[in-house]
C-alpha cells in the first residue's frame, strides 16, 4: 500500500477530487493548508514600512491510501487535474504504507483502504 499526498491549488481541489473519483480511490482526506515555496512573494507592510514578511499560499492537502497496483494511475490523474505548468502548481508525495486497520470493522491491508 502506498500513502499518497498531494498539496494542490485550492482551485483545483474540486478537478483532483473527481479525478481521483474515477480512478477509483475508495476514500481521501482533505485539509486546507498555507505554506510558501518557490511561487511565494516576500511583501512589504505598508509602502512606508520597510517591513517585510512572506505571504502565505492558500493550497488544498489531499491524502489516501491505496493498493500498489493503482499508485501510478492516480499521480497520473493528480497531474492531470493539478497541473497548470506554472511553479506553485503543488507537489505529490508518496510513501509506503506496511498496514492499515479499519477501526469500524477492524479489516486489516487493503481491505481496510
Amino acid at each position: 500500500m502506498k500513502r499518497v499526498e498531494a498539496v494542490v491549488s485550492y482551485n483545483k481541489l474540486d478537478a483532483v477530487v473527481e479525478a481521483l473519483k474515477k480512478a477509483g480511490v475508495g476514500g481521501i482526506t482533505i485539509f486546507e493548508a498555507r505554506g510558501w515555496g518557490r511561487a511565494s512573494k516576500t511583501v512589504k507592510d505598508t509602502e512606508k514600512s520597510t517591513n517585510t514578511y512572506t505571504k502565505f499560499n492558500v493550497k488544498s492537502y489531499v491524502l489516501t491510501v491505496v493498493d500498489d497496483s493503482i499508485v501510478d494511475k492516480v499521480i497520473s490523474v493528480i497531474l492531470a487535474a493539478a497541473s497548470t505548468g506554472s511553479v506553485g502548481d503543488g507537489k505529490i508525495f508518496i510513501d509506503n504504507i506496511d498496514t492499515a486497520v479499519d477501526i469500524g470493522s477492524g479489516q486489516k491491508g487493503v481491505h481496510a483502504i
